[in-house]
């Protein structure tokens, strides 16, 4: 998982979905339905990620609290941590919350 710690970053993730889907992981480093969200989206990762795969990328909410709240302003998807929102064209077109963040759930919304 790449982090994005700027504005530039985000940039270029939001611009990168253009070419196709990205995964935008938001993570609280102090929350413990977080830390399983995390377990479940690097189980993900780990079993099987291929150039077909969207790149899943992390934003840790409270370190990089601007980055976050823009994530919510660009795609239009209310905060919530842990959170993932697949995004593709620059829109949100999937997002899943706490414990919805599983495996099984990932690999359905990225077509694997």
């Amino acid at each position: 998982m790449e982090e994005i710690i700027d504005k530039s970053g985000l940039d270029e993730v939001m611009n990168a979905s253009s070419e196709g889907p990205v995964f935008i992981f938001k993570h609280s480093t102090t929350c413990p339905i977080s830390s399983a969200a995390y377990r479940e989206v690097s189980g993900y990762i780990e079993s099987g990620e291929d150039d077909e795969s969207p790149t899943v990328y992390l934003v840790k909410v409270i370190e990089s609290r601007p980055i976050s709240n823009a994530i919510s302003d660009r795609t239009g998807v209310v905060h919530a941590s842990p959170q993932l929102i697949l995004v593709e064209n620059g829109k949100a077109v999937w997002n899943a919350s706490h414990y919805d963040i599983n495996q099984k759930a990932i690999a359905k919304a990225s077509g694997r």
